[in-house]
């Protein structure tokens, strides 16, 4: 009787354990270098999920779509478009990752080619007259996603590469870098950014930088899909406080995405997706850029499909989902 009670009791023991065990799983959200994007959103992430009974872990990775479709990484991030080249293999992949799922929107991203204020070029259509005197930055060896931002800025406007005088750069900064020390004349800068900024001080000279605004008819609005389907095209008023809009301009907006696989728990991707959208202004406290989420455009339409758990929250939420 006293070995079946220490039998019982041990079972009973081990049933406990299990289900600890089970509620404190260790998830893993990737984030890139410390100080990028994604360390920034990984780090606020992970907090909110822990302060929610998510234990979150986040772990500094590069190129780490790829582990995220295998499952050896529970979330990561990534802009809306190459989260759709990495799912069907184009664009900068030249692999299917077709286990990878959107949890949802962070936040949008805000972007445009910019040139010194001084070439007098103010729109798309300026930049084709003058394009074959002009240098652009090209390649983005380390960052490979930036071209195909540039291409399709550069289709709305009938426009491509080879209209310009490439000049190579290893990455996004290098790129913004080389058009403040006057290497190139036309280069991609993420609104307000850091680097932009310090190339805007070193053009003074040249009445600093102007952003070149986008065509949004019809036709040239399909031309830009070509490059970035998951991208729309966005009217900022003239703001002398930002650099580049000196004037009114149409600039490139991309959705800052969180993805997992597909095998991933659903009630674990359903905790995620409610935590994150449900405590804005804690993850606003953690990183300013999530102030600019907003939870009725957390699901829009993208190539990679909603993870069931996510699209169960939206669901639930009132969000439609692919709207």
């Amino acid at each position: 009787m006293k070995r079946l009670t220490k039998t019982i009791a041990t079972g009973v023991a081990g049933m406990v354990f299990s289900a600890f065990a089970a509620n404190a799983q260790v998830v893993t959200i990737a984030t890139g270098a410390q100080g990028s994007l994604a360390y920034n959103s990984g780090q606020a992430v992970a907090k909110v999920a822990n302060e929610q009974g998510i234990t979150a872990r986040t772990q500094p990775l590069v190129g780490y779509l790829p582990l995220i479709n295998n499952g050896e990484v529970d979330f990561g991030f990534s802009n809306g478009v190459e989260a759709a080249y990495a799912l069907t293999g184009t664009g900068n992949y030249d692999r299917e990752n077709k286990n990878l799922r959107l949890v949802g929107v962070m936040f949008p991203l805000t972007t445009g080619i910019m040139v010194p204020a001084d070439t007098g070029i103010e729109t798309i259509a300026d930049l084709k007259e003058k394009a074959g005197d002009l240098r652009i930055a090209s390649e983005y060896t380390s960052s490979t996603i930036i071209p195909f931002y540039i291409a399709g800025a550069l289709a709305n406007g009938g426009l491509s590469y080879d209209d310009f005088k490439q000049v190579p750069v290893a990455s996004f900064v290098a790129g913004i870098n080389a058009l403040g020390d006057g290497l190139v004349d036309v280069s991609l800068v993420s609104l307000n950014a850091g680097a932009g900024k310090q190339a805007e001080v070193k053009l003074q000279g040249r009445g600093g930088l102007q952003y070149v605004s986008l065509d949004t008819s019809d036709a040239a609005v399909a031309a830009f899909k070509e490059y970035l389907p998951a991208g729309s095209i966005v009217s900022l008023p003239q703001n002398d406080k930002i650099p580049g809009l000196q004037k009114a301009a149409n600039l490139i907006s991309i959705p800052w995405v969180m993805l997992t696989h597909v095998d991933a728990d659903e009630e674990l991707v359903y905790e995620m997706t409610k935590a994150i959208a449900e405590n804005n202004a804690a993850l606003k406290e953690s990183f300013g850029a999530f102030g600019r989420a907003k939870l009725e455009a957390m699901a829009p339409a993208n190539e990679v499909p909603y993870h069931p758990g996510a699209v169960r929250y939206f669901d639930e939420a009132g969000i439609k989902v692919g709207g």
